[in-house]
């Protein structure tokens, strides 16, 4: 049985201003196993980013606790390339920050670039990449030091619909190929269907996993292939009511 690298116990959260405190969150409970992919979907407003905050130590709860084993990567709603830097200086980006940027550092994250499909564009820039080329580079980037859990706050968001679904592919197969531990957050039941293990479905304000549900496809990974399953209507009809209900 795999070991537990990141839960939340009893977590209270609640944010203080002149006027009001607001209880962001209350009861939050749950965990994630090593090597697991979760994804969180809930109501809007209802907090999903701010659990990402926690998760990463960035907030503090207010009661209860949260308990990590290992370091982060956090991949965000756009991919956030610095224009003037090339892809290869971008995904060199996080390794300078935390002082890590050997030759043995600078060569993983190349062969990172290079194994998924960037080998050609490590010179280019920014600009001169597709969006889903661009997402492919900050996920890369969000490996380059890595991590033992990967944040995904909403990260394909920003893209068109068809752009989406082959970055989800993309991502899907990096992530479980590198055996990364991922949690995801998103607003779309059909993405959290095609890419999690698992499925949390948080309550309005104050937030606590309201469901939680194990995504059985009979051991297909693949994002695409799951939308074109016969037991993908059944779960998306389910997390509907869930999340509307």
């Amino acid at each position: 049985m795999k070991q537990e690298i990141l839960a939340f116990h009893d977590v209270k959260l609640i944010y203080h201003t002149k006027r009001a405190e607001t209880v962001a969150a209350e009861k939050l409970t749950f965990s994630v196993a090593e090597g697991e992919f979760v994804a969180i979907i809930g109501p809007s407003g209802c907090g999903k980013t701010t659990l990402l905050s926690l998760a990463a130590g960035l907030l503090k709860p207010s009661e209860g606790r949260v308990e990590s084993r290992g370091s982060f990567g956090y991949m965000l709603q756009k991919d956030e390339l610095f224009p003037w830097r090339t892809i290869e200086k971008n995904i060199f980006l996080p390794l300078e920050i935390k002082r890590q940027l050997t030759q043995e550092n600078k060569q993983r994250a190349r062969a990172l670039a290079e194994k998924y499909g960037l080998k050609d564009f490590l010179l280019s820039y920014p600009s001169q990449l597709s969006g889903g080329m661009r997402q492919r580079a900050a996920l890369i980037r969000t490996l380059a030091t890595d991590p033992d859990i990967l944040l995904l706050d909403e990260p394909f968001s920003a893209l068109d619909y068809q752009t989406r679904l082959n970055v989800c592919e993309d991502v899907a197969h990096i992530i479980r190929r590198e055996q990364k531990t991922a949690l995801l957050i998103t607003h779309d039941i059909s993405e959290a269907i095609s890419l999690a293990d698992r499925v949390l479905v948080l309550s309005a304000r104050p937030a606590h996993v309201a469901f939680s549900h194990e995504m059985d496809f009979g051991g297909v990974n693949e994002p695409l292939k799951r939308r074109e399953m016969r037991e993908f209507s059944g779960w998306f009809e389910l997390l509907w009511k869930e999340l509307n209900g």
